[in-house]
């Protein structure tokens, strides 16, 4: 007995003296490999130990949300939002007691205005469905008023598009498709579709890139596709294109968006056909005809004069030549990836956009005929005058961990 613990004891400190002496070994290796690199300043003023403040820089975003972060203070969603989000998910009571912990003190603070006579349940009226293109061959009216906005497949990944499809079919509410395509997992799930053509066209493009009739007209034909926008800008990178990694560009992305397969595909920054008012409209008109179904455009908005002038223009051809939407996205960023400068200062965000674009319709007694549709955060009081909303990245928490872990901008995908 004695014997088999010398052994065992032997071992485990000829382990213990591996152990260290592999450790020392490898600091040794990594010091030398620190001072001598020319590429981090940290690495070579504090060899081996400046490597964990990479290390805890990584590690710092997922601690801060569990064990310093307050309940309130995180963006885009703090902690008291995604716990009942999480609850709500799981059927558990979302119900807190002792008061709201939300700040209301701040100008601008939402608040929705009770009544002081409740409507009865019986008393309740029935929404009234939002008519869409009324001078369009095939006219949509949307059941809902909140929506999915545009999240392309390729940058979400199966899963998450048919979970997302599948929800909208059974909320009765309409899917953006994003600039990415229309895949069979937007269509089979039998939801309302607004097929958002992004400057690429992607899945209505032909070998050249550009715009394919045929394929608009059958895209068209599908029960399912109710409606067509053109995507001049996004929030998060207004005026820059986009660019998909080659990696990312399957056989199945490339038969879908109609790019060749294991090939980085660039998206340019414009339409190379819509270089003013004009020609903007035309491309909306070109669109609706081919489709005979409802277009819009999506944008962020820049310059406040420019409603004016997209109205004047309207109305100097006639209001069957107005877009039958305009969607209103936020300069703040949403679930693309973009450089900080464009997120953080390119733009107006919604709070000030949104009101300009439908008091300027108002004053040129276009609201009726022009819908205003708008992106943002749900927590966004900003809705006054919208014909409807749209939301991308509060959708179910749309994989979760995706948002949350900001893996955009790299080669996952949720």
């Amino acid at each position: 007995m004695e014997t088999g613990l010398h052994y065992i004891f032997a071992y485990l400190s000829y382990l213990l003296i591996f152990i260290v002496g592999l450790a020392i070994a490898t600091g040794i290796f990594f010091y030398f490999v620190d001072v001598t690199q020319t590429q981090s300043t940290i690495r070579r003023n504090y060899p081996v130990i400046g490597r964990f403040r990479y290390l805890f820089e990584h590690l710092g975003e997922f601690f801060r949300q569990y064990f310093f972060a307050m309940d309130r203070e995180e963006m885009p969603f703090n902690r008291a939002l995604r716990s009942w989000v999480y609850r709500a998910a799981k059927g558990v009571s979302t119900n807190v007691a002792f008061g709201s912990t939300r700040l209301d003190d701040r100008v601008g603070s939402p608040h929705f205005m009770n009544s002081v006579f409740a409507v009865l349940e019986e008393e309740k009226s029935p929404s009234t469905p939002i008519l869409f293109g009324p001078h369009c061959p095939s006219p949509y009216e949307a059941p809902s008023f909140f929506n999915i906005s545009g999240m392309s497949y390729g940058a979400l990944s199966r899963p998450a598009v048919t979970a997302l499809a599948n929800g909208a079919a059974k909320a009765g509410c309409w899917m953006n498709t994003g600039e990415g395509g229309t895949s069979q997992f937007h269509l089979q799930s039998g939801c309302d579709l607004v097929v958002q053509i992004g400057t690429a066209k992607y899945g209505v493009r032909d070998e050249h890139g550009k715009l394919s009739e045929e394929k608009l007209r059958a895209l068209a034909a599908r029960p399912n596709v109710k409606m067509f926008e053109i995507k001049l800008s996004q929030g998060a990178k207004p005026g820059k294109g986009g660019i998909l990694p080659a990696d990312k560009v399957t056989e199945e992305i490339a038969e879908i968006r109609g790019i060749k397969p294991g090939e980085a595909s660039i998206s340019p920054n414009r339409h190379p056909e819509i270089v003013d008012t004009a020609s903007l409209l035309d491309m909306v008109e070109h669109i609706r005809r081919i489709t005979g179904k409802p277009t819009g455009f999506k944008l962020v908005v820049g310059s406040p004069e420019w409603i004016a002038e997209l109205c004047q223009t309207v109305v100097s051809r006639g209001v069957e030549s107005a877009p039958d939407f305009i969607t209103v996205d936020s300069a703040d960023g949403g679930t693309g990836a973009a450089p900080q400068p464009l997120m953080d200062y390119v733009g107006l965000p919604l709070r000030e956009s949104l009101p300009l674009v439908v008091d300027t319709l108002y004053k040129y007694s276009l609201k009726d005929r022009i819908w205003g549709n708008f992106f943002r955060q749900i927590d966004h009081p900003c809705i006054c005058g919208a014909g409807a909303g749209n939301r991308r990245r509060c959708c179910g928490f749309r994989a979760w961990f995706y948002v949350r872990a900001r893996l955009c901008a790299g080669l996952a995908m949720p």
